[in-house]
């Protein structure tokens, strides 16, 4: 009887990951930059020089990529939305009275 041979998916419960970017940092970028083609067009529109409004794109691009690099390798796949929900966790919980320790 033969052997058979069975792939194995290894990365199956990991995280999403595109050049460096991991989860949800790619639709961050992606989202920028459609904000970013947007106002591109929106300037092309209105009559801004083309020169200007490649270097205002550039430069915000450039932030843009920076950023959400910078988020991603601080913060890595989910770290954000822990960091988020941290915030909400109070830091000290006061009781001014006795009566949540009473049993009825």
């Amino acid at each position: 009887m033969a052997a058979s041979i069975y792939t194995i998916n290894k990365g199956v419960n990991k995280s999403i990951e595109f050049k460096g970017l991991k989860a949800q940092y790619i639709w961050y970028l992606a989202g920028g930059l459609l904000v970013l083609l947007i106002l591109f067009a929106i300037l092309y529109v209105v009559g801004v020089n083309t020169y200007i409004c490649l270097i205002i794109i550039l430069g915000c691009g450039t932030v843009l990529f920076t950023q959400v690099y910078r988020m991603s390798k601080t913060y890595g796949a989910y770290g954000l939305m822990k960091k988020a929900a941290k915030r909400k966790v109070p830091q000290v919980i006061k009781c001014h009275s006795r009566k949540m320790f009473i049993k009825n």
